[in-house]
């Protein structure tokens, strides 16, 4: 008996996901993109500031990582080769329009601590607008380390491969955003940054699977 065919799709490692699409199973590319719809939202604020553009890049990202899914060697993690294709795209993207513009994220308090008193809800909404205010001020080389370190916890290694830049940088440049945003970090506030919900997640993998499938 196959184990690998009687476990959930959700609990897959990335390597069984991407074989069972190479061997012909395209819906098992929706798990894909749940898996990383997050991280890779993050990655766009910090590059486009723009959550329409980034959703636009996102897509266009998913559509070529599946196209040339059978390139992918493994040789860096999946999330990585992911990451590098939707930075190629929000790249293109600002090069196309010759600018650069950081526009306000939604703020959804669906996203929010489960304790939603009008006090907390209020605390926890201004918390993330405030941090949200500080990140988009920083220049954009600290912001991607700042996601990719501090919001979505990446190793310093995997953070260097992503940017293409030494694991000292990646120390250096965290601590320079840091020092940028002083008191406006703290803990338990991941969850308030650039929030992916569960509507957005839905729309997005649905549009990519009507293209692939």
């Amino acid at each position: 008996m196959n184990h690998q065919a009687t476990l959930p799709p959700a609990q897959l490692s990335d390597t069984e996901l991407v074989d069972r699409i190479l061997a012909g199973e395209k819906q098992f590319f929706e798990w894909i993109m749940r898996r990383y719809n997050q991280r890779l939202f993050r990655v766009g604020v910090a590059i486009l500031g723009n959550d329409t553009e980034v959703e636009d890049a996102m897509q266009n990202a998913y559509i070529k990582a599946y196209q040339h899914l059978n390139k992918f060697e493994q040789r860096a993690s999946l999330s990585t080769w992911l990451v590098k294709i939707l930075m190629n795209e929000c790249l293109a993207q600002k090069n196309k329009k010759a600018r650069f513009k950081l526009t306000n994220i939604e703020y959804h308090p669906e996203n929010m601590g489960s304790m939603k008193t009008p006090s907390n809800i209020l605390m926890n909404k201004e918390m993330g607008i405030a941090l949200e205010t500080a990140i988009a001020q920083l220049p954009e080389k600290y912001r991607l380390v700042f996601m990719l370190r501090e919001i979505e916890e990446l190793p310093v290694k995997e953070t260097g491969n992503i940017l293409g830049i030494e694991e000292a940088n990646v120390k250096v440049r965290l601590n320079r955003a840091k020092a940028m945003l002083r008191q406006n970090l703290g803990n338990g506030i991941k969850e308030h940054v650039y929030a992916f919900h569960l509507t957005r997640c839905d729309r997005l993998v649905n549009h990519v699977l009507n293209c692939i499938v």
